[in-house]
């Protein structure tokens, strides 16, 4: 299988080409840039994925970038989305939160550079939630209560150590273990998808430990429900 590494940073490259190189995209506020960046974005975006990863779907990042609707609605939507980013980063340290697109993806690898223990941890060879994980996870689920109108995707990814299918059961049982305690706390079924790949889509190479513990992790996408999509294009459509 194909591995791809460094997905988040060609998807910016890609963006930030797209607005330096506007001079029409240089004059407009901040509001209308989102507009353009949800628009124009989304279209590089999706090429860049679909050229490296196939179905853009199988991916946290695909089903981030699959939601866009761009134009002044995506504006909209990006803006709220920023709002929920920066609470989440605020309120888990552990978190690594990426705004893409009109989405968030929320990852937390196994170990934190800073050492600190806030995140979604699971013991060697364990799928249960401990108490630490407890923590990030109630901290997202207020979060999540707080915007109610967005969809849920979690993804469960190990290291290459072990057989394939050895780490793609026990992916399962990480990702299950996070949605089954979600939905324990509150979270309504309807909005959460979940997905889980074994080793097969690391983020860095598996050559060392450090790079190991990255690839065992727990990752979320966050992307507009249809009520929320529905509303922003209604209030673009007054503006």
């Amino acid at each position: 299988m194909k591995k791809i590494y460094g997905k988040t940073i060609l998807v910016s490259a890609a963006i930030a080409l797209i607005i330096s190189g506007c001079s029409t995209v240089k004059k407009t506020n901040k509001a209308e840039r989102g507009a353009v960046i949800g628009a124009a974005g989304g279209a590089v975006i999706g090429g860049v994925i679909g050229n490296n990863v196939g179905n853009k779907n199988n991916t946290v990042l695909g089903a981030v970038i699959g939601g866009v609707i761009g134009g002044v609605a995506g504006g909209i939507i990006g803006n709220k989305m920023d709002k929920q980013a920066e609470k989440i980063k605020t309120e888990i340290p552990g978190a690594e939160v990426e705004r893409v697109g009109e989405g968030i993806i929320v990852s937390f690898p196994d170990k934190n550079p800073d050492g600190s223990k806030m995140g979604v941890y699971f013991d060697f060879n364990k799928a249960s939630i401990t108490s630490n994980s407890k923590l990030a996870l109630d901290k997202l689920v207020k979060i999540f209560n707080e915007y109610p109108e967005t969809n849920i995707l979690v993804e469960g990814h190990t290291d290459d150590k072990g057989t394939d299918s050895y780490n793609l059961a026990l992916s399962q049982k990480r990702a299950d273990a996070v949605g089954d305690y979600l939905k324990n706390q509150g979270i309504a079924s309807s909005r959460l998808s979940i997905k889980w790949y074994g080793e097969a889509q690391p983020k860095v190479e598996n050559e060392t430990e450090a790079g190991r513990a990255e690839n065992r992790r727990v990752e979320f996408g966050i992307t507009a429900n249809e009520k929320m999509k529905a509303e922003a294009q209604k209030e673009a459509g007054n503006n």
